[in-house]
């Protein structure tokens, strides 16, 4: 054979074979993934007994194979903030489609009030108070406290899973609070990222800031909601109707998903509304269409005769149980996506780890907001309201921040953030979003462990009766 005519994996004839390098780098990404989905598939139940986290496990990896590490990943943030921020996104859009899926309490119920307090009020608070330790601590600017403020303020719906409810028909307070705070902020934080990059100078506020009350708070989280629910309600109410009687729009569960995020997302911000509040209130109204369908249960099995596919296939088109059918099925398909988004996520924030510099202010900053600041926020936010002792403590603790202040940290930059300021709010965002990560992964399971036991014998408790009653 001439040298000519030698095959590229023996580069000088000598039969060693020889690997490219973006094949070999391909063959180690291939493996690692390959390895941690099947820990995570074999070791899930595990976790869920052991005061540890995936999250965590996917921070650990993220920054060994960061620049810290094997160099695998080298998300620059200075760099690729639009990539990032895509990235932040989608995973963001999933999970609050995958909240509004999981609220089942109608919006008249009283249990909706604390929701609202804490996405409304209490984050407000946060804002103001992580201002004030902005400017007197941390020695920023009025501006960038603010956006600081905007960018970690809202709670994680990726990162929060341990603490939201399991199912629609959960009726846990501390759940149910948690879960919509989480599915509410995310958008309602949107209007202080604005107003902080508006003071300084990176967006038109108008005239005495007519314009930022108008459009960024007004019509945005209106508008969200507005259009979110108008989607949800009608495509939900579609599909139903042609399958229960035309027996079309069967299959495809997971293109509705998808497609009904894309759709509310997409509509939302032609409008310049909130597309978080769009996608979250899609989600909640498309759960809402199959309350119909409650009043009579499921059959145990199809018609007689009807077995495997076409059983399915009879459920999915029986009038009271179509909207349930195509619950079930959306719901499944979207948290697995949702488990598959927050690996990628927390990787990259794992890799990212190496541009944070950590200094004596930064972690005072994040043990004030932890245990002084959302606990205050919660406590003044919640005055009044019928929650007990062990539910307000938990709600204060597990103010979860992740994937939602990631994305508003890379929004914040590649719309123009001051290069002064851009590595303290990096490292001030990204080791928040890995303490937390960390410090709530460890004391999720012990905590929500003792909080059912105690529930539970509360529950078990006999009731208080009048003593001289008794006696009589």
């Amino acid at each position: 054979m001439a040298p000519d005519q030698l095959p590229k994996n023996l580069p000088d004839g000598s039969g060693e074979k020889h690997m490219e390098p973006a094949t070999i780098s391909f063959s180690i990404w291939a493996l690692i993934i390959g390895a941690l989905l099947i820990t995570m598939a074999l070791a899930g139940s595990l976790l869920k007994r052991l005061p540890l986290s995936a999250s965590m496990l996917y921070l650990a990896v993220g920054y060994g194979l960061g620049s810290a590490g094997w160099g695998l990943m080298t998300p620059n943030p200075r760099l690729m903030p639009l990539l990032l921020e895509r990235v932040a996104e989608i995973a963001l859009l999933i999970s609050l489609f995958s909240v509004g899926l999981k609220l089942g309490l109608p919006l008249a119920s009283r249990q909706w009030r604390l929701p609202l307090r804490l996405a409304l009020l209490s984050m407000v608070l946060t804002i103001a108070l992580i201002t004030v330790v902005g400017v007197y601590l941390l020695h920023l600017p009025l501006a960038a406290a603010i956006l600081l403020g905007g960018i970690l303020a809202p709670t994680d719906p990726v990162l929060a899973a341990d603490v939201q409810v399991d199912e629609p028909g959960d009726r846990d307070r501390l759940r149910f609070s948690l879960t919509g705070e989480g599915g509410l902020n995310d958008g309602a934080a949107f209007p202080f990222v604005m107003l902080g990059l508006g003071l300084l100078g990176q967006h038109d506020l108008g005239h005495m800031g007519w314009r930022w009350l108008a459009l960024d708070v007004g019509w945005s989280l209106a508008g969200g909601l507005l259009v979110g629910a108008l989607l949800g309600t009608m495509i939900g109410q579609l599909v139903v109707y042609l399958r229960t009687h035309h027996q079309e729009a069967l299959g495809l569960d997971e293109f509705l998903a998808l497609g009904l995020i894309a759709l509310a997302f997409g509509v939302a911000q032609i409008v310049a509304a909130s597309g978080f509040l769009a996608v979250f209130a899609a989600g909640l109204a498309l759960q809402r269409v199959k309350e119909d369908a409650r009043s009579k249960p499921p059959p145990k099995s199809g018609p007689a005769g009807l077995q495997g596919k076409e059983e399915h296939l009879a459920v999915a088109t029986h009038p009271d149980l179509a909207g349930a059918y195509m619950m079930q099925a959306v719901r499944g398909f979207n948290e697995q996506l949702e488990r598959i988004v927050e690996l990628v996520v927390v990787l990259i924030v794992g890799a990212m780890l190496p541009y944070c510099r950590i200094d004596g202010a930064t972690l005072a900053f994040i043990a004030l907001l932890f245990v002084v600041l959302r606990p205050l926020a919660v406590w003044l936010g919640l005055l009044g309201a019928a929650v007990s002792g062990d539910q307000r403590a938990l709600i204060s603790w597990f103010g979860i921040r992740g994937i939602g202040s990631i994305y508003y940290l890379m929004f914040a930059i590649h719309h123009g953030l001051p290069a002064p300021l851009i590595d303290q709010i990096i490292s001030l965002t990204l080791s928040t979003v890995a303490v937390s990560i960390v410090v709530h992964g460890i004391s999720v399971t012990p905590l929500m462990n003792l909080y059912a036991r105690r529930k539970l014998r509360r529950s078990q408790r006999p009731p208080v009766t009048n003593r001289r009653h008794e006696k009589r």
